[in-house]
C-alpha cells in the first residue's frame, strides 16, 4: 500500500504531507513493514521546508499517543507491562513507557521467538521473553499489541480485568489483533471515531461500541474509567505527524 496524509494546523501554522509505503513481508525482512516520508511545507505560499524521516517520526509519535493513552486509563497501581510483538513500535513504546512509567516487570512476546530475544537483548532494561502470547499477558496491567497479525492474537479470557490495552497493529478493516469478547466487553477508546469505523477490522468485525475518542478524554468531555477495562485503539492521524515534524523542524531550526 502507499499511504498519503496531508494536514494542516492552523494552531501551529505548519502544513505536511506523510507518504508511508507499507508492505506485508512474507518472511521475516531487515526492511520494515512500513517505511515512511513527510514533506514539511510553508502554509503561506506551498514552498517545500525540509523532508524528514517518516518512520521515525511516525514510530516516536505513535508510541507517544499510546503513553498518553496509558497515563489517563490504565490501572492506579500498574507493575506489569506486557508487548506483543517485536518490531520497530515496540522498540518506541518500550522506550518511552520505561521513560514515563515504572513497572516492576516487562515482558514480551513474538510469532518468532528469535526477535523477542533480540529485542530483550538490545534495551537497556530487563525484559522477560515470553514462550507464548497468553503467558505475557497473563497477569499483565498493561498491554501493547504491535503485531502484523491478521487475526486475533489477544483474548479476553486472558486479559486480568482493570487492565488497559493500546492495540497499535491491524490497520486494515479485515485484520484482527483482539478477539470479540476482549473488545465488546472493555471500554473503547479510539483516536479518530471516522477512521476507526473504516479502518480497524478490530472494530468493525467485533461491532464494539466506541466510547470516546482519546482527545474528548484529554479536553475533560468524557471520563476516563481508570477503573475498568480499557481498549485504546490507534491507528494514527495525519495531525500527529505534522505536530511532530514542526517540534523537529523548530528545534533543528534553533540550533542553525
Amino acid at each position: 500500500f502507499l499511504g498519503v496524509m496531508p494536514a494542516y494546523s492552523a494552531a501551529d501554522d505548519v502544513l505536511t504531507t506523510k507518504l508511508v509505503t507499507f508492505y506485508e513481508h512474507k518472511k521475516d525482512s531487515s526492511v520494515p513493514s512500513h517505511q515512511a516520508t513527510v514533506l514539511l511545507f510553508d502554509p503561506r505560499n506551498g514552498s517545500l521546508k525540509a523532508v524528514l524521516d517518516g518512520s521515525v517520526i511516525t514510530a516516536k509519535r505513535t508510541a507517544a499517543v499510546s503513553a498518553i493513552a496509558t497515563k489517563l486509563l490504565m490501572p492506579a497501581f500498574a507493575e506489569v507491562l506486557c508487548i506483543l510483538g517485536a518490531g520497530v513500535q515496540a522498540y518506541s513504546h518500550y522506550d518511552i513507557f520505561t521513560e514515563l512509567f515504572t513497572f516492576k516487570e516487562v515482558r514480551i512476546w513474538n510469532r518468532t521467538k528469535e526477535k523477542a530475544v533480540k529485542f530483550a537483548n538490545s534495551v537497556n532494561g530487563p525484559v522477560r521473553v515470553c514462550s507464548s502470547a497468553q503467558e505475557a499477558v497473563t497477569g499483565a496491567d498493561v498491554i501493547i499489541t504491535v503485531t502484523m497479525a491478521t487475526t486475533p492474537i489477544l483474548f479476553g479470557d486472558w486479559v486480568k480485568p482493570g487492565a488497559h490495552i493500546n492495540a497499535v497493529g491491524a490497520s486494515r478493516p479485515d485484520w484482527r489483533e483482539l478477539d470479540d469478547e476482549l473488545m465488546k466487553n472493555s471500554v473503547l477508546f479510539v483516536d479518530s471515531r471516522e477512521a476507526a469505523l473504516t479502518e480497524s477490522g478490530d472494530v468493525i468485525l467485533s461491532g464494539a461500541e466506541i466510547f470516546a475518542e482519546l482527545g474528548e478524554v484529554v479536553k475533560g468531555t468524557k471520563p476516563a474509567l481508570p477503573e475498568k477495562t480499557t481498549v485504546f485503539k490507534s491507528l494514527g492521524m495525519a495531525v500527529e505527524d505534522t505536530v511532530a515534524a514542526k517540534f523537529v523542524y523548530d528545534s533543528w531550526s534553533a540550533g542553525n
